[in-house]
């Protein structure tokens, strides 16, 4: 869920009409009859909410305290089907300037669905190639195991709103952007449930929930990459009056590994061979994720070719059983300086090419037209 405030982009601290400012600019930029980017009639919404809640000092202490959890699914209705300005009014302002639909009585809020959280995890690069077992702490939030989630003091319980008589709303004037209205609003006493807790329970403070710090063990699937997101189910923040608890959503980051590279299901390597490996051909081991891998040089393998070990590779999301390849580009070191035995040993492997004739080698080149004269 996103912070209230920087959905507004005002600070903590701002005071009533700075939200009112920042709540009007955004509402004009947003507004899906003026804006038809894609997404600007879900952000209006969001603001919309963020504004509602703010915006009512009460609503506003809870949110301050206990973030979402703390609305009990207060908020900005939803605005979903709306289809010009007169519609907004009528959406956003339910029942305005006379009853609501309901006559002026909302059903009572029942039991509400927690929020889903997010959690970053960071992993090695080849936990996330073969997969692995982990164990990870988050906060969240669970249902009071002493009050059971009703909020109120074991032997007690909530009590009918005096506030709103039970009904959960109440009539006010508002001053929006677009004017004052007289409002059928949620009541802010029982915050629209038609009850409130006159005993409190003393270890979740009549939230009826309470933030603790839990372990869970997760399965990391073979295959992930950056950016993959794993869901675990009812492990998000319980729900308010014995509602289901939210998901939890686990978002993968994989470290960079010293000297392979992943692209898609391929795994990209270099290695470095002499001059002599690259001619004559030869035997040589080579890191791979499995661990260390034999890899042929053929004879005469060129400078920058690639070859390729199969199977190698990541293995595919979901089906673990089929894997990519590992490319292995050869960079082939020639020396700065030889000996005087190298130098002799070279010119004679010269000769012995120039010697075959013109078709052997460039007329042009001073090294081989000079070898090629001693021999004519």
């Amino acid at each position: 869920m996103a912070d209230y405030y920087e959905l507004l982009g005002v600070s903590r601290d701002a005071d009533n009409d700075e939200l009112k400012r920042a709540y009007r600019r955004l509402a004009r930029q947003y507004h899906p009859d003026i804006n038809k980017d894609p997404g600007a009639e879900d952000r209006f919404k969001e603001i919309g909410r963020a504004y509602e809640v703010l915006g009512d000092s009460q609503s506003r202490a809870r949110y301050d305290q206990f973030g979402e959890a703390g609305l009990g699914g207060a908020g900005m209705p939803d605005m979903g089907d709306m289809g010009g300005f007169a519609d907004l009014f009528e959406t956003f302002f339910s029942g305005f300037g006379g009853p609501s639909s309901t006559g002026g009585r909302s059903q009572r809020r029942g039991p509400q669905q927690g929020d889903d959280l997010r959690y970053d995890l960071t992993i090695e690069f080849k936990q996330a190639v073969f997969g692995q077992e982990r164990e990870i702490k988050i906060p969240h939030l669970e249902t009071c195991d002493t009050c059971g989630g009703t909020g109120a003091k074991p032997g007690s319980g909530p009590t009918t709103c005096s506030t709103c008589g039970g009904a959960g709303q109440v009539r006010r004037a508002t001053r929006t952007p677009f004017g004052s209205f007289t409002q059928v609003a949620e009541c802010p006493t029982c915050g629209g449930t038609g009850q409130v807790i006159a005993d409190p329970c003393g270890s979740c403070g009549g939230q009826g929930v309470k933030q603790v710090r839990k372990k869970l063990r997760i399965n990391i699937p073979a295959g992930v990459d950056t950016g993959t997101r794993l869901r675990v189910s009812s492990e998000g923040n319980a729900g308010l009056r014995g509602g289901p608890s939210g998901d939890l959503y686990v978002f993968l980051k994989v470290k960079n590994h010293p000297k392979l590279r992943r692209d898609g299901l391929t795994i990209h390597t270099e290695i470095n061979v002499s001059y002599l490996q690259a001619i004559l051909g030869d035997i040589i081991e080579v890191e791979t994720v499995d661990g260390p891998s034999t890899l042929e040089i053929p004879i005469g393998t060129q400078p920058n070719a690639v070859l390729i070990l199969e199977n190698k590779g990541i293995p595919k999301l979901g089906n673990p059983v089929a894997r990519g390849n590992q490319c292995i580009l050869v960079n082939v070191n020639l020396p700065k300086r030889f000996s005087e035995e190298e130098r002799i040993l070279l010119e004679r492997l010269a000769t012995h090419y120039s010697s075959k004739g013109p078709q052997n080698h460039h007329h042009k080149s001073g090294l081989f037209a000079r070898l090629f004269g001693q021999n004519e």
